[in-house]
């Protein structure tokens, strides 16, 4: 009888040891099943059946390029798909807004130059006030849009004859978001002419191909006509 009662208390041991282990294990495999909320996929008369969609009026991922600029030239990091994190946020309509605009060539795809335009005009800021710029315009070359270069005589810092192609081209024009890096829009695109030799150039002393600018009223009227 004494080994028969041993035995049951054993037996009632294992039992009870085993439910704990039991509930600990399900605890520890699959905790979702106690704490995931259930959704029902009923629909209501006249709703609709939850997409798992962001809504329109959601706010734009976070940005994991975003710097902090610390000069007006930082904000070329918008066109090279970054933003600024200490950017003016981006108010559509609204009358106040200011804008840098940047544009690149073929031979310098990732250089981004800053293209100084509208000084007399509402959306011009200065580089000590880049923190009031919410608008990046981004002005990017359209592949086989490049003219027949124009053949300049120039004296390299040897003073040794040196020529080079001066090239026309177009670009586009893409808006951005300076603090979030999202497209608000594109604009008309922009004539870069190259219709006469600059006194003074830049050029690539590889290929001796140097890009024209972009029109600065152009650029200008591009922004506008984005603002307006």
């Amino acid at each position: 009888m004494l080994i028969g009662m041993g035995v049951a208390v054993l037996v009632l041991l294992l039992a009870v040891g085993g439910l704990g282990i039991a509930l600990l294990a399900g605890g520890d495999d699959e905790p979702e099943v106690t704490t995931q909320p259930t959704t029902s996929t009923t629909e209501e008369p006249g709703g609709t059946e939850p997409s798992g969609e962001p809504s329109p009026d959601s706010p734009p991922p976070a940005n994991n390029n975003a710097v902090t600029a610390k000069y007006s030239s930082d904000f070329e990091e918008v066109c090279a798909g970054g933003a600024i994190l200490n950017a003016a946020d981006y108010t559509a309509g609204s009358n106040t807004t200011k804008v840098y605009a940047f544009s690149n060539s073929p031979d310098r795809a990732t250089d981004w130059r800053t293209r100084s335009v509208g000084y007399d005009k509402p959306f011009y800021a200065k580089s000590a006030d880049f923190t009031t710029v919410s608008v990046v315009a981004c002005l990017t070359t359209v592949p086989g849009s490049e003219g027949t270069p124009k053949k300049c005589d120039y004296k390299d810092r040897d003073e040794k004859p040196i020529q080079v192609d001066y090239i026309s081209s177009r670009l586009d024009v893409a808006f951005y978001a300076a603090k979030t890096g999202q497209k608000l829009g594109t604009g008309d695109q922009v004539n870069a002419p190259a219709n006469r030799c600059p006194s003074y150039i830049s050029y690539n002393s590889s290929t001796m191909k140097a890009y024209a600018a972009p029109d600065e009223g152009a650029i200008t009227a591009a922004i506008e006509k984005f603002l307006s």
